[in-house]
């Protein structure tokens, strides 16, 4: 019945005609276009986590308009607002659980997303989620195993069960795997097996370890002993209980034939699942230790897919298919015998697809569909749909609709059948679930290809060109080509479903423009794409074999031939690897040269020229030989090339070829090829192009209508060669000009004519006979024709009669008898200027300050400027100054604006004046009329310093000042100031006096001053805009003659009064300090001094004092009284003014004795002496008490412990101490030897504060428990010891076996 509705089925499929295929709405290229949802990414079916981290369970989805999103959980609505751990990502469907406040634990379940719009309901994978587990290992106590040497031994592991399940691998103490053989190895459940086991197996630290990858955490068994006793070995221990009578033979275990240990029995049977990996394990144990080997008994093992594991001991098989179910055998053998076991293999499948998942429908109104769901399996899988998420036979009825099992049949579909269909295939094994939309659109075609969209391929390869298109109904693609006279639908064109034409043998002729239209009954696109077929690359002189004396140089050629559109780029390898980095080695565009070739050059070496669309390839090896010996090398030029040689002559070009002449032990470095042109130069050899000197050839490019001869001359490390015998001529053919004459100019000489001027070509360009130009020209803006004239052997043409300064478009053509040359492109130029005919209008200027000011002016209109506009000249003048009214003479300023200005500034103006100015304007030919002459007043300024200040009648308080106005006024004086101060001897200014002075003064009195004073005086003109700079000058008062009495004595008239008073004496450590003031005008300031009982008339020692009114004294002698006083020279020569005199006298010994016992340092030391001291003799006290009392037995006084290290006594240290053994008593204590401590033998032991607890220390040593009389035997201390091994994850855990 079934297979008679598929035959129903196929049948009406056939019976709808033309079928609508797959299309996928291309959301990111058409906007707008509404789609049902599509589930585009989705955490997996079996979702394991890590507890450590936050669930993430994905769910995104595309469509139009974009899909909204919802849960459920274990087959119910989940709520995700309700949740307070749970969060939604914006604009997706996947969930975020928080497990910061929550278990991970909590949220194991099955998870299902739906993505919902308008158009239809798809649905995810149900999700299981569960949690990620790495459980820790029982704990137990393994006893050691003892085993007789030839047995076999299992060690079992037996991990913890965790999910996913842990990896197992064993190692030792260290870490180290444990080795493995074809007698030992690990089994697929992790237990570790023993054929036989060795004396040498004997270990104590057999550790298996389960690593859990999604926590990444290691778990580790208990360590495993192992010891393996020899026959000889268990006689000698069991001896002494049988009498001296073996317990077991001489003779070692015997030798036995193989028996396996895994798998039990003689076959089984294993259940594997389609495309994962069979493995399938057979351990033997026997002696000598069994081979094993594999076989299929019902067929060959698939050799691609087959690996043997654990030397021989598991066979698996990748990617199962049905193929790989039957029988297999694994046979253990020895010399003894064998053993086999057979396993048979059945395999299953969970649904798989045939021929892929349900497609995607875009079907138009009234088109037809079908959706076909088609998957196996093992056992068969059963089938259902789905149309939004609810069962199709619950879902609103659709005549358009029918379910033929496996495929949903759509005819005559309308607008609102839009739906997301689920396919859901399912059998014992596991599950299939599709979402496939129908949607149902009326849209005209779309070409989403680029438009002009260039395609490149070589030449004879296939060309593929995309034509990608939407609409619905789906488009039809027509291709054309250029003309668009026929469409490409035949040979050699293959249009493909998708619309992509395909030329399988491009040609150069295929190359051009293509275009695609793309049609259905709502209209029609086309766009347009080029193809270019492209010349392959290929070598034309591939590198040859060379044998090369070691020393001397060796060059590879590659001559290639490409495509000269495609730029291409020459790759060398030596031995299939990059050429080695060295100067050595350098690569021409055409070669590879090696010089000072060494053993190590030796080598194939392979030229690889690439182009972004092929490439070719050749090779040749290069021998090295040893140098033989040469005589002494002279270098010189080389010979000239010969056989010079043209080939491949074309319109305009040629290959030229030469043999090289000797080089001369100096290698070429390039060829210099010139050539004659005896047409057009005769006699004149010009350079063309250069070559390296490891090419013979070169491509010459040539210009039309010329007689060429070349010659070649070779350059090496001396020098250029002699040109070689000129080539044959070669005659290139006239033709029209490539090229129009450059710098195309236009201007004029007369203001009513045109020069239009240009650079001719040379001879070489002309390209053929009777060259002469096309002077093209008319108006720019007038409508109107080109007017034409035809010149030659000139570079100029001059039009006359033409308005003045008007635009013109130039064009210049060159013209042989051949033709002419291309279009020429247009020049600009304009007809002759004359001089401007108007002025500048509304001149005015605005005066900014007393020394700048601003014109404005209106700019003169365009057609009055009658040229190019250079600019603007403003032409200014001082009148006069306003102070006085007699005008200035002074000549015209000119300042210049260029360009197209219509102010400017006038800048260093006097201010308080009159200035006068007009402006013009200038073109190219000269400058227009001048504007009306306009003036403005500069503002004052400040006025110019007096012209000078002299001081007059100076008395001895008084004193006249005379100046003179200044030259310069700016403006209206409106007084003066005056001030003045006065100066010391230091420089240092005094009080700052000031007076304000009329302006018709020129002189004033200044009284009240002090006699014998310097003062300085400034005097700065004031007007209304403020002071100007200041005049400065400097005098001295008078003496007071009340101090300059003549006295009547012999020795003539005494010294003026001294200007010094107050002086006086300090002595220091440096010497003694001299203070004093002055009041006098003199600078030359001395401190004299003599010793005070000094006979005769020894002269006084003078030291300068730098205008300072404090000296220090360094060079009195100590113990000696000394005489000092000041003194100065008098004003005009007059006597030397002098202080009074002073006693000093410098002690002969600085007191410097300080009471040490008062300092503090001392007393801080003296203080630290004394709290060492006491503290050492506090622990030499302690340590005497602590174990002093206790009797010690003379014969543990005698064997001492080696790490028993008491305090030593005579210096109260203490002994080293050593943790190797945390149960040894502490170092430096002393303990009977039975391990007690007797109450009677010390009153005031420790003892007596404990109740029985055991005595503990912290780590710095400080008492945390309390002291007991406990008995601990050392033999019970150390069976308390703990022999796990430490774990490699936190090797720190193993101490918890000292505590």
């Amino acid at each position: 019945m079934m297979e008679r509705r598929r035959m129903d089925a196929a049948l009406m499929v056939l019976l709808l005609g033309h079928l609508a295929a797959a299309l996928e709405v291309p959301l990111d290229l058409l906007e707008g276009l509404p789609q049902p949802p599509t589930i585009t990414h989705q955490s997996p079916k079996d979702y394991i986590i890590d507890p450590r981290e936050n669930i993430i369970i994905h769910c995104e989805a595309k469509g139009k308009p974009h899909p909204s999103f919802s849960w459920t959980r274990n087959g119910t609505h989940f709520d995700v607002d309700e949740d307070p751990h749970v969060t939604l990502r914006p604009h997706s469907g996947t969930l975020v659980v928080d497990i910061s406040r929550a278990k991970a634990d909590q949220y194991e379940s099955v998870y299902q997303c739906t993505a919902r719009n308008k158009h239809g309901t798809a649905v995810s994978n149900n999700i299981v989620v569960r949690q990620s587990r790495s459980p820790l290992w029982s704990k137990e106590k393994i006893k050691p195993i003892v085993v007789q040497e030839g047995v076999s031994l299992v060690l079992p592991c037996q991990p913890p069960a965790g999910l996913p399940p842990p990896i197992i691998f064993w190692m030792d103490n260290y870490f180290q795997r444990l080795p493995q053989s074809n007698r030992v190895s690990q089994s697929l459940n992790g237990d570790l097996y023993f054929s036989n086991v060795l004396q040498e197996d004997s270990r104590n630290d057999y550790i298996c370890y389960a690593r859990f990858p999604y926590t990444q955490t290691i778990q580790q068994k208990q360590p495993i002993s192992v010891k393996v006793l020899s026959l000889d070995a268990i006689n000698d221990t069991m001896a002494a209980f049988y009498n001296d009578t073996d317990l077991f033979s001489d003779d070692p275990a015997d030798e036995r034939k193989p028996t396996l240990l895994v798998p039990s029995g003689p076959s089984s049977s294993k259940i594997v699942l389609r495309g994962q990996v069979l493995e399938m394990e057979c351990i033997a144990e026997g002696l000598p230790t069994p081979d094993i080997s594999w076989t299929k008994v019902s067929g060959e093992l698939p050799a691609k897919r087959t690996h043997f594991l654990h030397y021989q001991r598991t066979l698996r098989i990748v990617n199962v298919s049905e193929s790989d179910a039957g029988d297999y055998r694994c046979t253990a053998k020895n010399k003894m015998g064998s053993v086999h076991h057979n396993i048979h293999i059945m395999v299953k499948a969970a649904p798989y697809w045939i021929s892929g998942a349900p497609r995607n429908l875009v079907l138009a109104p009234g088109e037809n569909g079908v959706l076909t769901c088609r998957a196996s399996g093992t056992p068969k899988p059963s089938i259902s749909w789905a149309m939004n998420g609810i069962p199709i036979e619950n879902s609103p009825k659709d005549p358009s609709r029918k379910v033929e099992d496996d495929t949903i049949i759509f005819t005559d579909v309308q607008i609102g059948s839009s739906a997301v269909y689920q396919c859901n295939i399912s059998n014992t094994y596991g599950y299939l679930l599709s979402n496939a939309f129908v949607n149902v659109l009326s849209e005209p075609p779309r070409v989403l290809t680029p438009a002009n969209k260039v395609y490149q391929v070589i030449k004879n390869h296939r060309a593929l060109i995309d034509c990608a298109s939407f609409g619905s109904p789906i488009p039809k693609i027509t291709w054309f080509k250029d003309s668009r006279s026929s469409t490409l639908d035949g040979d050699p064109y293959i249009l493909h479903d998708n619309g992509t034409l395909e030329i399988p043998v491009a040609q150069s002729h295929n190359s051009g423009k293509f275009t695609c239209v793309a049609r259905n009954l709502l209209g029609k696109e086309e766009n347009h794409v080029f193809l270019e077929v492209k010349e392959p690359t290929r070598i034309l002189k591939q590198p040859e074999y060379k044998v090369v004396q070691r020393g001397r140089s060796a060059v590879f050629q590659c001559k290639v031939k490409h495509d000269p559109t495609l730029p291409p780029v020459m790759t060398w390898l030596k031995d299939d690897g990059e050429l080695p980095d060295d100067e050595r080695f350098e690569v021409g565009a055409d070669s590879l040269t090696i010089t000072d070739v060494t053993e190590m050059d030796a080598g194939v070496y392979t030229c690889i020229m690439n182009t972004t669309l092929d490439h070719d390839s050749a090779s040749a090896e290069l021998t090295v030989v040893e140098a033989t010996p040469t005589p002494a090398v002279v270098i010189e030029r080389p010979d000239s090339p010969t056989d010079l040689e043209l080939t491949d002559q074309k319109k305009r070009s040629v290959q030229l070829t030469w043999t090289p002449g000797d080089e001369h032990n100096s290698p070429i470095q390039k060829f210099l090829i010139q050539y004659e042109d005896s047409l057009h130069h005769r006699g004149h050899w010009h350079n063309l192009t250069e070559v390296p000197g490891t090419r013979t050839t070169a491509h010459l490019k040539l210009s039309p209508y010329a007689h060429y001869t070349f010659r070649v001359l070779a350059l090496n490390a001396v020098g250029l060669s002699h040109p070689s015998f000129p080539s044959r001529m070669f005659k290139t053919e006239p033709a029209a000009p490539d090229e129009n004459p450059t710098g195309v100019e236009g201007f004029g000489t007369e203001h009513n004519n045109l020069v239009i001027s240009w650079k001719p070509l040379t001879g070489l360009q002309s390209n053929g006979p009777g060259l002469h130009y096309r002077v093209m020209w008319r108006q720019k803006t007038v409508s109107s024709d080109w007017n034409m004239a035809t010149v030659a052997n000139t570079s100029k043409f001059v039009v006359t009669g033409t308005p003045t300064f008007v635009p013109y478009e130039l064009k210049v053509q060159a013209v042989n008898d051949h033709g002419a040359a291309p279009e020429p492109a247009i020049a600009h130029g304009y007809s002759g200027e004359d001089l401007p005919v108007a002025a500048p209008e509304n001149v005015q200027a605005m005066v900014v300050n007393s020394s700048l000011a601003e014109v404005y002016w209106d700019p003169v209109p365009s057609k009055l400027i009658r040229g190019h506009l250079k600019g603007y000249k403003v032409y200014y003048w001082r009148e006069r100054s306003l102070h006085k009214h007699n005008p200035h003479h002074v000549e015209k300023q000119i300042l210049t604006f260029s360009g197209n200005h219509s102010r400017g500034k006038l800048p260093g103006l006097h201010p308080y004046s009159l200035y006068s100015f007009y402006v013009k304007i200038y073109n190219g030919k000269g400058e227009g009329p001048a504007s009306h002459t306009q003036q403005f007043e500069t503002p004052e300024g400040v006025p110019g310093a007096p012209t000078s200040l002299l001081v007059t009648n100076t008395d001895l308080d008084s004193l006249t000042l005379e100046w003179s106005p200044p030259h310069v006024h700016n403006g209206r004086i409106t007084g003066y100031t005056l001030t003045y101060q006065p100066v010391n001897n230091s420089n240092e200014l005094g009080p700052v006096e000031e007076l304000a002075l009329p302006a018709n003064e020129t002189s004033v009195i200044l009284s009240n001053l002090r006699h014998s004073t310097r003062y300085k005086f400034y005097l700065n003109a004031k007007t209304v805009r403020g002071a100007g700079p200041a005049i400065s000058q400097e005098t001295v008062t008078i003496m007071d003659e009340a101090l300059i009495s003549q006295l009547d004595v012999d020795v003539g008239t005494a010294p003026p009064a001294s200007p010094f008073g107050n002086v006086s004496s300090s002595v220091g450590e440096e010497g003694a300090l001299i203070s004093w003031e002055y009041w006098g005008p003199e600078r030359n300031v001395f401190v004299e001094y003599k010793l005070e009982n000094s006979e005769g008339e020894e002269e006084w020692q003078r030291e300068s004092v730098n205008g300072s009114q404090n000296f220090m004294l360094k060079s009195l002698k100590a113990g000696l009284p000394y005489k000092v006083r000041l003194v100065t020279k008098g004003h005009h020569d007059q006597p030397l003014h002098h202080s009074q005199e002073v006693s000093v006298m410098v002690p002969a010994v600085a007191s410097r004795q300080v009471d040490i016992a008062t300092q503090g340092w001392f007393i801080g030391l003296m203080c630290a002496i004394a709290l060492l001291i006491l503290i050492l003799l506090i622990i030499c006290f302690i340590q005497r008490n602590k174990g002093g009392k206790y009797p010690v037995k003379e014969k543990e006084d005698a064997h001492t412990d080696p790490e028993f290290q008491p305090m030593k006594d005579d210096d109260c240290t203490f002994g080293e101490y050593s943790d190797n053994e945390d149960h040894k008593p502490l170092k430096g204590s002393r303990t009977p030897s039975n391990g007690t401590v007797k109450r009677e033998d010390s009153d005031d032991s420790l003892v007596d504060y404990g109740d029985g607890g055991d005595g503990q220390f912290n780590e710095d040593g400080s008492f945390i428990g309390q002291y007991s009389g406990k008995s601990v035997s050392r033999e019970t201390a150390e069976g308390h010891e703990s022999s796990e091994a430490p774990s490699p994850i936190n090797a720190m855990n193993s101490l918890n076996s000292f505590v």
